[in-house]
């Protein structure tokens, strides 16, 4: 009788424990059932390098959770995707419970975007015919969605600073994505007040290439097209490690320069910045990859000057076009040997028809072009047949 009741106390004591470990998982992923602790079947898609954002799936509905959506976040912003209203009703809005969840029918039919990156993804999971609305339309370079905006499709809306809110309610998107640099933008405070979700997208602060491409899956998720976005990631993925791999053959590793001056500053991207880790990908010397300063890194000519006057190549030269503008800005650049090497190569000629950078546009989710464009500049015997795709010389 008393090793019955030991051993009971000992089942109820385990079931218990078992029991709060679940509740823990549960209240981690904001699921915990606050009718009658039951535990709620899903699972969380499985991202490889995006650390912004986090996807927990069921039959019936889809948790999103934006976890940085801009530098220093502190407030992480959760989404609740329903497929109908039955479902939603009956499953959804009386168990879960989650602080500040804003709660998104999908797939989403109507859509504003905020960035020209956001629209590469939405083309490549073949819904770009959703976007109703955007903010600077002469940026955008895509021909397909350039179309769209040429026949009214889609609506300008401004600026960020100061979203025309009458015309974004007036073509009443399911959604609108955008981009916060601290989250206190009135326009969007606006928009949501008047019921239109604005969902956070945090892909520009991810810490390396194919974490910002992984963003596609973000957009998988509100398509409910999640497996579309998945086999386009490992493509890419696959491409760019391709290419990476390729690099390693190279016979030689040629110096980098990169960036230029703005008033008498030169600013260059530093070490562990998304195009140090290109050229580190691609196998060169960046005369700067040990630094890891937040942001560009600012100096003064002279120090420029003495670290990279013989370097063999000059690449992104910020917002110059040809060698001509670069001699206006500054004399001092004759001085540099990829100067009078012809060795300097931009990204800021190859534009769409209203003068949009493409590499702005289509370089955070085709992070592979861009690695084999810097193999190709810089190991050209690998890629002999290789046409680079967003950088070219500067003429």
């Amino acid at each position: 009788m008393l090793q019955n009741k030991s051993f009971l106390l000992f089942l109820l004591s385990f079931l218990l424990l078992l029991n709060c470990k679940q509740e823990n998982t549960l209240k981690k992923e904001g699921l915990e059932n606050t009718k009658n602790n039951s535990v709620i079947d899903g699972k969380e898609i499985n991202l490889k390098y995006a650390e912004g954002f986090k996807v927990f799936k069921t039959k019936d509905y889809t948790l999103l959770t934006i976890k940085s959506p801009w530098p220093n976040s502190k407030e992480e912003y959760q989404y609740l995707l329903y497929n109908t209203i039955s479902n939603y009703d009956l499953k959804l809005s009386n168990t879960l419970s989650v602080n500040k969840r804003v709660d998104i029918k999908y797939p989403i039919k109507r859509i504003v975007v905020t960035s020209t990156t956001h629209i590469p993804a939405l083309e490549l999971l073949g819904v770009e015919q959703t976007l109703v609305g955007f903010l600077g339309t002469d940026y955008v370079s895509s021909k397909k969605t350039r179309v769209r905006i040429d026949n009214g499709s889609i609506r300008e809306l401004g600026k960020i600073e100061g979203i025309n809110t009458e015309v974004l309610l007036e073509l009443n998107p399911d959604v609108v994505v955008a981009f916060g640099v601290d989250g206190k933008s009135k326009s969007l405070e606006t928009i949501k007040k008047a019921g239109t979700p604005v969902i956070y997208n945090g892909d520009w602060i991810e810490k390396s290439a194919l974490a910002k491409a992984e963003w596609i899956k973000f957009f998988g998720v509100l398509y409910n097209k999640e497996k579309e976005a998945d086999s386009i990631f490992n493509i890419i993925e696959k491409d760019y490690n391709k290419a990476k791999t390729l690099a390693k053959y190279a016979k030689a590793k040629p110096t980098i320069l990169c960036g230029a001056m703005y008033k008498d500053i030169w600013y260059l991207p530093n070490g562990t910045s998304t195009e140090a880790q290109f050229l580190k990908d691609a196998n060169t010397n960046y005369l700067w990859s040990q630094t890891k300063d937040k942001g560009s890194i600012a100096l003064n000519f002279e120090v420029v000057f003495n670290k990279a006057k013989t370097a063999d190549l000059w690449l992104s030269p910020s917002y110059y076009t040809n060698k001509e503008e670069l001699l206006k800005a500054s004399t001092h650049y004759l001085k540099f040997s990829a100067f009078k090497n012809d060795e300097i190569y931009t990204f800021a000629n190859t534009t769409g028809e209203t003068g949009g950078v493409l590499y702005y546009e289509l370089g955070t989710a085709r992070p592979d072009l861009v690695l084999k464009d810097i193999v190709k500049i810089c190991h050209p015997e690998l890629l002999p047949d290789y046409e680079t795709f967003f950088f070219k010389k500067l003429k």
